[in-house]
């Protein structure tokens, strides 16, 4: 291999794994309710609040990175029609989408049970509006607008080509995130229709994620044209740095969630850090793209995606099972936090893989053919 040439996609798969247990980091760092144990003390408080600043480092939005990189790959090497690309995004994505929006949609009801609140569940699955919400919002469960929301992108994926010809066009992804935030801001400043309001968010989020296709597509086009082993080095050292810049900018949101127990607002630089963060990773392990690899980053890889839909069910049954049997009175919120997520990790893998090995489920975490395509083959094997 010349210097010049471009290795295996390990380093991406490392991204990749490095993502999903930062998504379970994120989600485990929570008390019942998805606080910051707004009922201890600082001190007790400090371990969620740190390892939730670590998980950040590569959570949701890096999903959204990789899986723009994945498909700005994709449109280069094929050249498909745009009706083409995104039928094949729509199967990818919104048939399995639809399975698991239906299925947190009840398995809430588990949770919410054990914690005395499953009327209010109930009265929720009897409304046409919640229903809307949970297939086109993906409100079923917290983790769910991630699907519909990068489907949503995807449709853009004509602008965001135009940054693998001119990588600059990159450097957009500041500016859309900003006109976001600031545009959101001035929506929950306005006397709306809460509905309504969730779904012109929800616009103006992917409007704003767009940005994050536009880098994803840049960061693409350089890699594809190559990146010497030498400014390979340069490219991982500007991303630590800025990942560590990036890091020091969330430290008020952090401290707001240190001293009150909630999670506060983003709105200053401290939203640039938390958003730009996945940009900057992303260029660490590009930069990282010659270091020797283990192809064990590629194996755990392809269950990335579904450890991702999987891990809110392992954490909610972790946490009824600790609340029911009362162990959660005797376990501090650093103990909550640090023995959930050695739960969920290890056991959102589990469950993944062992989908993957069941040919009638391993379509709903994108590792086999749908019911659909198996039984069209059938008829066209007959």
């Amino acid at each position: 291999m010349t210097s010049s040439s471009k290795p295996r996609l390990v380093w991406f798969d490392a991204n990749r794994v490095f993502a999903a247990v930062g998504v379970v980091l994120i989600h485990s760092s929570t008390d019942f309710g998805g606080q910051a144990f707004p009922d201890a003390t600082q001190g007790e408080r400090f371990i969620s609040v740190f390892l939730r600043s670590l998980g950040e480092f590569s959570g949701s939005e890096m999903f959204f990175m990789f899986s723009l990189f994945l498909m700005a790959m994709r449109v280069d090497k094929k050249m498909p029609t745009y009706s083409g690309a995104i039928a094949t995004q729509a199967k990818r994505l919104l048939i399995p989408f639809v399975f698991w929006a239906v299925f947190y949609a009840f398995f809430r009801l588990v949770k919410a049970d054990a914690f005395n609140y499953a009327p209010y569940i109930w009265d929720q699955l009897g409304q046409a509006q919640s229903w809307l919400g949970y297939l086109i919002l993906g409100k079923s469960q917290y983790h769910m607008h991630f699907l519909p929301t990068l489907f949503a992108l995807f449709l853009f994926y004509p602008v965001m080509r135009s940054a693998t010809r001119y990588p600059i066009l990159g450097l957009t992804v500041v500016i859309t995130i900003g006109v976001m935030n600031n545009l959101q801001g001035f929506v929950w400043g306005l006397d709306m229709d809460p509905a309504l309001r969730d779904y012109v968010l929800r616009a103006l989020k992917i409007f704003g994620y767009v940005g994050y296709g536009m880098a994803a597509f840049a960061i693409y086009g350089l890699w594809n044209d190559g990146i010497p082993r030498g400014e390979s080095r340069l490219v991982r050292r500007v991303g630590f740095y800025f990942a560590a810049f990036a890091y020091l900018a969330t430290m008020p949101f952090f401290h707001v969630a240190f001293e009150t127990g909630s999670w506060g607002v983003r709105s200053g630089w401290d939203f640039y850090g938390h958003f730009l963060m996945p940009v900057f990773v992303f260029l660490i392990f590009m930069g990282g793209q010659y270091l020797q690899w283990s192809d064990r980053w590629t194996r755990l890889a392809k269950y990335t995606f579904g450890v991702y839909l999987v891990h809110p069910l392992v954490i909610d049954l972790f946490d009824v099972t600790i609340f029911t049997t009362g162990l959660s009175d005797h376990m501090s919120p650093s103990l909550i936090v640090i023995s959930r997520f050695a739960v969920a990790l290890p056991m959102s893998f589990a469950l993944t893989i062992g989908l993957s090995k069941l040919k009638p489920l391993a379509w709903t975490i994108g590792l086999g053919p749908t019911p659909w395509d198996i039984a069209r083959s059938k008829q066209a094997g007959a």
